[in-house]
């Protein structure tokens, strides 16, 4: 669940800075339109808010890394170990 949430806060960034993009053109310039200007807030509450959740999730362990080649730290100290002694 938490990994659908990260996906789509993703996609709404990708949206947000098209959106961003289409006042970009659109405004041309005007001092008086400020759609670019709303759609760089918006980018930067979901950034925020995806930032948030991916802290969230790797505090409580719902993120984690599982990588073939990372063996972790546990994993590691007992391999020395077991390498140091004949």
């Amino acid at each position: 669940m938490l990994k659908a949430a990260i996906i789509v806060l993703m996609l709404a960034l990708v949206a947000s800075l098209g959106s961003g993009f289409y006042y970009l053109m659109r405004d041309q310039g005007d001092s008086e339109k400020r759609g670019t200007l709303h759609s760089l807030g918006v980018r930067l509450a979901i950034a925020v808010a995806l930032m948030a959740l991916i802290a969230y999730g790797v505090a409580t362990g719902q993120i984690g890394h599982e990588n073939p080649w990372d063996v972790g730290p546990a994993a590691q100290a007992t391999q020395e170990s077991t390498s140091e002694s004949p």
